[in-house]
């Protein structure tokens, strides 16, 4: 027996026909029929009369009537309870830039829509600090790109973002045209503004140059991702970044020049990490899986350019 099916008959001896009924529910006439068939089958018992007049219960049909008009305003005000229930409180999300300028605003949208009284707080910084305020509880949950760390933290796997060499396309930069994939090797004379070590992308790359037998030529070293861009779209030199460095400018295509890095660790893991479930809130475990599904749904529809799930 379903919920509708009680609907539907509930709504028959309302108006007292079939037909009417039907009308009402948007539905054909024969599938309502159907549907009452199936119910009385079900139940073993004739719970409508057909005449020429219309439909009228039987008397086993009356008092199924009255029980079924009970159950559905049982049933009514359990969805009325669920919806005024609405899980509150408040979840701290830890983002680096380069992350936050493609998965910040979907994830904002997604829990406002989802949770709307839901507090959420954002945080973007170098995911070093960020593995850092995890571990003091400052975060409830945090992107990370390092998770060495982690003895307490629950880890999930989330993509991995293909390293692009990024250059200026404006400004008179006078530069070789780069092809679509570039070695290691070929790097050694591009001056590069890149991160300090302490950074979780530096380390990766500096050990990616030392397997390739590679110094590399710094121009400058710049902690802020919106500083470091400037300074290349500026021609000041070249980074080494995810395609998401470049995210949020509108004219991406026609500001920087982008050559995959074909050889070494050319790529970067994140994971989604969080303090463990039992410190969780129920705010902070619904806002790891809206997160999941956010990014699932930017590398899937093509949106996060160079992005693969792990």
């Amino acid at each position: 027996m379903e919920l509708r099916q009680l609907r539907y008959f509930v709504r028959i001896v309302e108006l007292g026909s079939m037909g009417r009924a039907a009308a009402d529910l948007d539905m054909v006439q024969s599938a309502l029929s159907q549907q009452i068939s199936r119910l009385e089958g079900e139940l073993s018992t004739r719970l409508l009369q057909r005449t020429s007049k219309g439909a009228v219960p039987t008397e086993a049909g009356l008092a199924f009537f009255r029980e079924a008009q009970l159950a559905l305003r049982h049933a009514d005000q359990a969805a009325r309870a669920a919806q005024q229930a609405r899980l509150t409180g408040s979840v701290s999300v830890g983002l680096s830039p380069t992350t936050a300028s493609v998965l910040g605003v979907p994830l904002m949208r997604a829990m406002h829509e989802r949770y709307p009284d839901v507090r959420l707080h954002m945080v973007g910084s170098l995911s070093g600090h960020l593995s850092n305020m995890l571990n003091a509880r400052q975060l409830d949950l945090a992107v990370l790109f390092d998770t060495q760390p982690a003895r307490r933290w629950s880890v999930l796997p989330l993509l991995e973002e293909r390293l692009f060499l990024i250059r200026s396309a404006q400004r008179g930069v006078r530069k070789p045209a780069l092809r679509r994939k570039v070695a290691l090797a070929q790097l050694a004379d591009e001056p590069l503004i890149l991160p300090t070590g302490p950074h979780g992308l530096r380390s990766r790359l500096d050990a990616a140059f030392a397997q390739a037998r590679v110094v590399p030529r710094m121009a400058m070293e710049i902690d802020s991702l919106a500083l470091l861009m400037d300074a290349v779209d500026m021609g000041l030199g070249s980074t080494i970044q995810p395609w998401a460095a470049v995210g949020r400018y509108a004219d991406a295509a026609e500001r920087f020049v982008l050559a995959e890095i074909a050889d070494g660790p050319a790529f970067r893991p994140a994971a989604l990490c969080s303090l463990s479930d039992d410190e969780l809130s129920p705010a902070a475990l619904a806002a790891r899986v809206v997160l999941g599904d956010c990014v699932r749904e930017l590398v899937q529809s093509g949106r996060w350019i160079g992005a693969t799930l792990a």
